[in-house]
């Protein structure tokens, strides 16, 4: 079993149908599982709101497994290196880095820059589909 961690770049790609949707729904065709930080949902849905769509982020949604934003990832997203991370960033690198851990994680997918450098930076495999 495969599985990916996809951040909201991505699903919000797809959400607003820009030009790497079709990519980026073929790319998550090949994994089993699709993961996030609770946060996704969040994000996704502020994303959704101001464009009319929660229904289309409600129905992407449901297709991925949640993990609880808890204090111990709020914790560790304080200090995750490196520093040039954005904080909402910490918290998705942290919840992907846990499940790396527990070898639940393939792959992380991102189109953003700081987030991806900060995967890579821990060994964890980026990709991010061009359309």
């Amino acid at each position: 079993m495969t599985s990916v961690y996809v951040d909201t770049s991505a699903l919000a790609r797809v959400l607003l149908t820009e030009s790497d949707s079709a990519a980026v729904l073929s790319a998550l065709d090949d994994f089993d599982h699709l993961v996030s930080s609770g946060l996704l949902r969040v994000e996704l849905r502020r994303v959704a709101l101001r464009h009319g769509a929660l229904e289309e982020a409600d129905a992407l949604l449901a297709d991925v497994a949640l993990v609880p934003v808890d204090d111990a990832v709020l914790a560790a997203a304080e200090t995750v290196p490196p520093e040039n991370v954005a904080t909402s960033d910490a918290i998705h690198l942290v919840t992907a880095l846990r499940l790396t851990e527990g070898g639940d994680l393939d792959a992380l997918m991102t189109y953003d820059e700081r987030l991806a450098a900060g995967a890579a930076h821990h060994g964890l495999r980026v990709i991010a589909p061009r359309g």
